[in-house]
């Protein structure tokens, strides 16, 4: 006896499916969802707050070198008892203004040369972000694609698997058939349902995904146009990306500054054993109230002075030759961790090429083997009707060229944003950069 078609499915995945992936006014293209993402992703936030923290934290380090300035003020009363004399009462109230500004102070000159680095650091730190923002966003945006082209061509061929155990009923019905080929359609069916449901519950997560990255509901991609072009990788030769990625990667730029940083806290540290000179001045105010100690009237005197102070430090316990001897070996480290940074982009810059490469020419394999299991498709199923061929032949070479489709669109995919991902490496990455991209989408 022969088993009814299975028709089940997970309704809470499917009404979550359904409101997540509803179709919305229009579908946003991947500029538009970078867009969107640059003013919600808290991640590239964080680093835009970093730089702006770090602009101001340069600024301050001009305070060094600039001139300072203070007001004081105080007022007091004594009560003075000198024996025999009577006992009698003054006040004193004294105003202070001070100025100086340092002449010779090469600490002072290296924390604010550190300031200047501190912003190029940030600069890049930005920079970095911004460019694994739109890696981020891509990835994202074409997993949604890849996982719905997958369901789309699993929902074909099931279809499809559908009409071959229909027709292997309808065989065996007639006696032109056995059992077997029922029941091994029947089995193909139910995977195809298992698979169905994962593919549907992928496309979800995969969903979910992106819009929190975006900030948005029930987002749209835009699909790729048929046919997909896709651009060689320019220049070909993956040394000139090596080179490029030694002068432009953003982590080489970090790892650069912070050894120049490094050489100008050894340069802070061996003023330690530097006098210095400051450019000193105050003017100050002093009202006697009923005299002094000294005096029993009224007074008032103004003192102002000029000059230069001039500090030689003679000896602190060793501790400027050991904050020397400290700095030196961070100076290493910070030079040892800029080759470590060099190295490891040169490496993934090469990974990145060619993986690009290798993307490229599985993309032309897969559109081979596409047309050849499409062939291969039609002549199994010419077989099985004429009877040189069975049930599990045209199954098999069904789900070959279902499976085919599916990794063909995600091999695209993957090219596309290995480009991304070569231009991230190499630290040429902009949002231009996926203008071309974008002019591949259907409108």
């Amino acid at each position: 006896m022969s088993r009814a078609l299975p028709n089940f499915r997970l309704l809470p995945l499917m009404f979550a499916l359904g409101a997540t992936l509803s179709i919305s006014a229009q579908a946003q293209s991947l500029v538009d969802l970078y867009s969107a993402a640059l003013g919600y992703d808290t991640t590239y936030q964080a680093a835009k707050s970093q730089f702006d923290a770090t602009v101001a934290k340069a600024d301050q380090a001009k305070a060094a070198i600039l001139p300072s300035a203070g007001l004081s003020y105080s007022a007091t009363n004594t009560n003075q008892e000198v024996v025999p004399s009577p006992a009698r009462s003054y006040g004193t109230q004294t105003g202070t203004i001070s100025a100086s500004q340092p002449l010779y102070r090469p600490a002072n000159w290296a924390s604010y040369e550190q300031g200047k680095k501190s912003l190029s650091l940030a600069q890049a730190q930005l920079m970095q972000a911004e460019q694994d923002l739109i890696v981020r966003v891509s990835q994202a945006y074409f997993d949604v694609l890849a996982s719905s082209d997958s369901l789309t061509f699993l929902k074909r061929q099931k279809v499809a698997v559908a009409e071959q155990l229909a027709s292997a009923k309808r065989n065996f019905e007639v006696g032109t058939s056995t059992i077997t080929d029922s029941r091994e359609a029947q089995a193909r069916y139910d995977l195809v349902i298992a698979q169905e449901l994962a593919a549907e519950n992928d496309l979800l997560v995969k969903s979910l995904a992106l819009n929190q990255l975006v900030g948005q509901q029930n987002v749209k991609p835009k699909t790729l146009k048929a046919p997909a072009v896709l651009a060689p990788v320019e220049p070909a030769d993956i040394e000139q990306w090596v080179v490029q990625s030694q002068a432009n990667n953003p982590s080489i730029q970090q790892a650069n500054i912070a050894l120049e940083v490094a050489g100008l806290e050894t340069s802070k540290a061996e003023a330690g054993h530097k006098p210095t000179l400051d450019l000193v001045g105050s003017y100050s105010a002093i009202n006697n109230s009923s005299g002094s100690s000294t005096s029993v009237g009224d007074s008032r005197i103004n003192v102002g002075t000029i000059g230069v102070s001039f500090t030689l430090p003679l000896f602190a316990g060793f501790s400027a030759q050991n904050r020397i001897k400290e700095t030196l070996s961070l100076e290493d480290k910070a030079r040892a961790d800029l080759e470590t940074a060099k190295r490891s982009v040169a490496q993934g810059t090469r990974t990145a090429y060619l993986g690009v490469q290798s993307g490229l020419a599985q993309v032309n394999a897969l559109q081979a083997a596409e047309a050849s299991s499409q062939s291969a498709l039609e002549a199994n199923q010419l077989g099985y009707q004429v009877g040189v061929r069975i049930n599990i032949d045209v199954l098999n070479s069904q789900s070959q060229l279902y499976d085919t489709k599916a990794k063909l669109a995600k091999a695209r995919y993957d090219v596309l944003v290995g480009g991304l991902k070569l231009r991230q490496a190499a630290g040429t990455l902009k949002a231009q950069d996926l203008q071309p991209i974008n002019t591949q989408l259907s409108q």
